[in-house]
């Protein structure tokens, strides 16, 4: 089932998630449904925050759905080690329209379990590193535009603020 996007402003989004305790038939259900829509909204990861469910659980699949295996499924993730930097343009699909240069880590090692609880570590390197940092954030309540300048993040927040005067946020 595909779910709409939780937008910037919803507190949801700013709340750090908790932790996946269960790995049952609801997770796989949750796991299932945020693949479907962060391939309906075109993305590469999705956050269990951004359809408004509080658990450390995120989709990533930079193929954008080209490719099976690309698919990767995180709960309770931590970055355990991080090298290099690369300075990309990034979006979220939570702040719809804007964008902006974020410095991430080039490669990244995570720790997570997969959809059956199994622990894994995975090693990523330029988007998918990016992927797994942007995507880690959100279960810790943190937004991409907390890591640009306070110039263009308050740029983006008026913005936002007058497109929801408008009616169109």
């Amino acid at each position: 089932m595909i779910h709409p996007i939780v937008r910037y402003g919803d507190p949801v989004l700013e709340t750090p998630s908790k932790a996946v305790e269960k790995f049952d038939e609801e997770l796989q259900t949750l796991v299932a449904d945020m693949f479907e829509s962060m391939y309906a909204a075109q993305g590469v990861g999705l956050a269990a925050p951004q359809i408004g469910t509080s658990r450390r659980v995120c989709v990533i699949d930079v193929s954008l759905g080209k490719n099976l295996e690309a698919k990767i499924v995180c709960t309770n993730p931590e970055i355990i080690h991080a090298e290099g930097e690369q300075r990309e343009e990034e979006g979220c699909l939570s702040v719809p329209g804007f964008r902006g240069h974020v410095a991430r880590p080039q490669y990244v090692t995570v720790r997570a379990q997969d959809a059956a609880g199994k622990e894994f570590e995975m090693r990523g390197e330029g988007l998918l590193a990016r992927a797994f940092c942007h995507e880690i954030d959100h279960l810790n309540g943190i937004l991409f535009i907390t890591h640009l300048s306070i110039l263009k993040r308050d740029m983006i927040k008026r913005k936002i603020r007058k497109l929801k005067k408008a009616g169109d946020w």
